[in-house]
């Protein structure tokens, strides 16, 4: 699997596209917008997307969903059974505090432990609330790839001061779900740089 990141949305959201080399299938992860680079990676190297992965339905992480759909056909947008509404609802995912409005209705749920069979990988579904209710990370055992979104950051974590956060149920999340992870896992989150499990348990000071 081949992660490739791209700066998306208003607010800068890693929006991630990841390959599968041989079968040139992808999916996108937390479009907060189809930007021009992702278009163009797309149209270079064949890739044909299949599904869309959701960490959380907060507005920057969701705004280009129709974009992407527009462009590259109808396909699954996976988001956690908890954030379903948030999803559907500018208020509660905060795109109307921006006067944006956005929602999006297609959403198909997915559950904590749940194996997503997709483009050739087994993606495991780690439920980690705390920054919303419903949050999200991807796990890829077979390619030691974390997709976290804004649970975990570079030496920081998710903001809890939205409703439906908490900072005592985002640091548990961390704890007891992500930090059980092998320590050589590569972290990607929904803002900022990659990082490592390793480097997050011996670095990290939200979590202690």
């Amino acid at each position: 699997m081949t992660v490739k990141k791209f700066l998306a949305g208003p607010l800068g959201t890693n929006c991630y596209l990841l390959v599968n080399e041989i079968s040139k299938e992808a999916l996108i992860v937390d479009p907060a917008s189809c930007p021009e680079r992702l278009k163009e990676c797309v149209a270079k190297d064949n890739i044909r997307i299949r599904a869309i992965l959701l960490t959380h339905a907060h507005f920057d992480h969701i705004m280009g969903i129709d974009d992407v759909i527009g462009l590259y056909g109808e396909m699954p947008v996976y988001v956690h059974q908890e954030d379903m509404e948030m999803l559907e609802n500018p208020a509660l995912n905060l795109s109307g505090n921006y006067g944006m409005g956005y929602s999006y209705r297609g959403g198909t749920a997915i559950r904590d432990g749940q194996i997503l069979s997709l483009i050739g990988y087994e993606i495991k579904v780690i439920h980690t609330p705390g920054h919303t209710p419903g949050g999200v990370c991807y796990y890829v055992e077979s390619e030691e790839v974390l997709i976290s979104g804004d649970t975990l950051f570079q030496d920081s974590v998710g903001r809890t001061d939205f409703p439906g956060g908490s900072a005592s149920e985002l640091v548990r999340s961390i704890k007891e779900k992500l930090f059980v992870l092998p320590e050589n896992t590569h972290v990607y989150p929904g803002h900022m740089g990659t990082t490592t499990i390793w480097h997050e348990k011996g670095h990290n000071p939200f979590v202690y």
